[in-house]
């Protein structure tokens, strides 16, 4: 009976997840318990204990008396999106390129695999999904204790904002994507050579392919500081 609660708590944790990444849930909106207590077969308990674990890894806030939500998206966090993704996204890489262990080689040319798969036959929320997962297994490998946290909400909102912005028909982005792909392949490559400069130097890149698709769809009115850097006013 343990083992059976067990794989249903697996099994909404790994859908609420999934829900929050392609947007499915959407950002701000309440987490319906009674709906989700039915699906699951999950008593109010064990619903929470996988709330909790959600918010810890930033895919939902919990609010006192007032429930669940799924973690919000606002111009003040989308802008530290764009401050900070490109710093935490080199210092991954880096760290990865310095600890990856030949199994975790293993389970990110894997993960690329699936993003390939999905290229070519997946929806949009599978390729998001696939591409969250390969950069998952990047934070893996680079096992820091503080920067794992903020890596691993950075992705979220990474998956939420492409999933709002991307357009398969668009040719453009389509070469783009093609082009992360391809990144993927020289990211292994650099990581499975332990040059850390080098997987410092295709973060940068990864990052800069889809930065400016990006702001053309988020980027707040009026907003007097370009996305991804860091103003020299602000700075000194």
């Amino acid at each position: 009976m343990k083992e059976d609660s067990k794989s249903r708590k697996t099994a909404l944790y790994d859908a609420i997840r999934q829900r929050v990444l392609t947007m499915a849930l959407r950002p701000g909106s309440d987490l319906d318990e009674t709906a989700l207590s039915d699906e699951f077969a999950l008593s109010r308990t064990p619903l929470r204990e996988v709330f909790r674990q959600l918010a810890g890894e930033g895919y939902v806030d919990l609010r006192e008396n007032r429930g669940a939500r799924v973690s919000e998206m606002s111009h003040t966090s989308l802008r530290d999106f764009f401050l900070t993704a490109p710093m935490i996204y080199g210092a991954v890489l880096r760290l990865a390129a310095k600890n990856a262990r030949p199994d975790q080689i293993v389970k990110l040319k894997a993960a690329q695999e699936d993003f390939k798969a999905s290229l070519r036959s997946g929806s949009a929320e599978d390729r998001a999904l696939a591409n969250n997962r390969f950069h998952e297994v990047t934070g893996e490998m680079a096992d820091n204790v503080y920067l794992l946290p903020s890596f691993q909400r950075l992705l979220i909102d990474h998956a939420r904002i492409s999933m709002t912005f991307y357009r398969p028909r668009d040719d453009r982005m389509a070469r783009n994507v093609s082009d992360a792909s391809d990144q993927h392949d020289a990211i292994i490559a650099a990581i499975e050579a332990g040059d850390d400069i080098a997987a410092a130097r295709l973060a940068d890149d990864h990052w800069n392919l889809s930065r400016d698709q990006i702001e053309l769809f988020v980027m707040p009115a009026g907003l007097d500081v370009p996305l991804g850097t860091v103003s020299r006013q602000n700075s000194a």
